[in-house]
């Protein structure tokens, strides 16, 4: 039974971040490992409500209940396999997700929500500590399946199938396992130990690892075919939103997003010396306000930036959740402060690019903004400026964070017959087949550009499809809930 007082003795508290001046000197985690009785304290809040909504705001359907309730008795072993038992990778999502059980924590109603995503880490963290034990099929079932991408989505299923029991290889085709964990996200969010260590576990447990392999280039669709008995597409959403149509765009400074945190993120690996996108000394203009925009904002501090503004289309958020806009147990419109923001930079609200200017010589110089709303006109999402408030801001680098379009096309949609469809995506049956006999797809590649935890939930689910299709006794576990999926497959 969980302490009918907890949330009355303990106010909501988070593990102080390192401080601004250090961890501007490195790439380290911006949290250091909380303490023990801290989160235990915070793991007490829990009401183990008899109607849990933070399992209906969490994809995966965590048992969070049962694992606050194990944390706050010291009960950690409990905790990690009871987290497990949902999340194949509490370390990453413990680290990377916004946390949409908070925002529908019964406890937020009229007070602060549990510190669920913190108290998750540190499950984490203590299993990390204790040494991921491999848990192998005591029995394989003579099915192969190969996993193309090797994100969240592609990793979730690839461990759920090898302990099915099946041969499973992933590749990838970037020289590094991780997909956008590796090189999109800084190693200020999740140092890169923490996905080799878990990779580690999964190569016990069976799992085959190609990195640099491009499939549809340097092996083919029928390769695939060839060689295994089903095969999960799980590649991601990597088309970067650009901005084509404003003039200047082709002005040298002007980048997206990825093309600044990928080589900042090698160099920190140790794998190239020199990025070709720099903010050292630079006047840096962020346009998006999400989380890439604030990876973007933490890479250029630790480059040294000689000032940074980020751009949000969107007015300025309030601070707390409103009642009548974004009730309770709703993801809250409100202003997310990330910890890049506490390092330095301006935000500026409510403006959009009309151009980007240049010197002559085709390099950027600043930036022309115009103050706007955005307004839905006849159903569509339409920008509307504000005549007279235009403005110029200095600007020797630009950043494109304003999101992903979905799926690049590439030469492995063609070979199995696929087609995107207007959203850049890949459509499935209920059963996460497409239209080709015996290729299944999952995450951004299927949903879109959306949450980690959403990723490893298509991941298990798609992993349970696969199982079925190949004919294999007993079954696999799938998310509680799934985006227009069967609860269960």
């Amino acid at each position: 039974m969980p302490d009918p007082n907890g949330f009355l003795r303990y106010e909501r508290q988070l593990p102080k971040r390192r401080p601004v001046p250090l961890r501007l000197m490195d790439w380290k985690e911006v949290y250091p490992p909380a303490g023990e009785e801290l989160i235990r304290d915070q793991a007490t809040r829990c009401m183990d409500c008899g109607i849990p909504f933070c399992h209906d705001g969490c994809p995966l359907g965590n048992r969070i209940p049962d694992w606050n309730d194990l944390v706050r008795t010291g009960n950690w072993e409990s905790a990690i396999e009871s987290l497990h038992a949902t999340n194949n990778f509490p370390e990453f999502t413990g680290r990377l997700c916004p946390a949409p059980c908070e925002a529908a924590c019964v406890l937020g109603i009229a007070d602060d929500p549990v510190t669920i995503k913190q108290v998750e880490v540190e499950i984490a963290n203590h299993a990390f500590a204790r040494g991921l034990v491999p848990q192998p099929s005591p029995v394989a079932s003579g099915k192969s399946v190969a996993v193309v991408g090797s994100g969240p989505a592609g990793l979730a299923a690839a461990q759920q199938l090898a302990r099915a029991g099946h041969s499973v290889t992933v590749y990838e085709r970037d020289d590094r396992i991780g997909g956008l964990m590796r090189y999109g996200i800084p190693d200020f969010k999740i140092e890169k130990d923490v996905i080799d260590t878990r990779l580690a576990q999964m190569e016990a447990e069976g799992v085959v690892f190609q990195a640099g392999v491009n499939v549809g280039v340097d092996i083919t669709a029928d390769d695939l075919r060839e060689r295994y008995d089903a095969v999960l597409l799980a590649a991601g959403a990597l088309a970067g939103r650009d901005t084509p149509e404003t003039p200047g765009r082709e002005l040298n400074g002007v980048h997206l997003a990825m093309e600044h945190l990928v080589p900042a993120n090698r160099i920190v690996a140790g794998l190239q010396d020199t990025t070709p996108i720099d903010a050292k000394g630079k006047h840096v203009i962020i346009i998006g306000g999400g989380d890439t925009g604030a990876d973007c904002l933490g890479v250029a501090h630790r480059q040294g930036a000689a000032s940074i503004t980020q751009l949000d289309q969107y007015p300025l958020p309030p601070e707390a959740r409103t009642g009548i806009k974004d009730p309770w147990p709703t993801w809250p419109l409100i202003l997310r402060n990330y910890a890049a923001h506490e390092e330095g930079g301006d935000r500026v609200f409510g403006v959009a690019v009309q151009e980007f200017v240049g010197d002559g010589n085709g390099n950027l110089t600043a930036i022309r903004i115009a103050e706007v709303q955005v307004q839905r006109i006849d159903g569509v999402r339409t920008v509307v400026i504000t005549p007279g408030s235009e403005r110029e801001l200095r600007a020797d680098l630009v950043l494109l964070a304003i999101g992903f379009e979905g799926t690049e096309d590439q030469p492995l949609l063609s070979q199995f017959g696929l087609n995107r469809t207007r959203r850049n995506v890949l459509d499935a049956d209920r059963n996460w087949q497409t239209d080709a006999e015996g290729v299944f797809v999952a995450g951004d590649m299927h949903k879109g550009a959306s949450l980690i935890v959403w990723a490893i939930a298509e991941g298990r689910a798609a992993a349970s499809a696969i199982h079925s299709y190949l004919g294999a006794a007993g079954e696999l576990p799938a998310p509680v809930r799934s985006d227009s999926q069967p609860l269960s497959v």
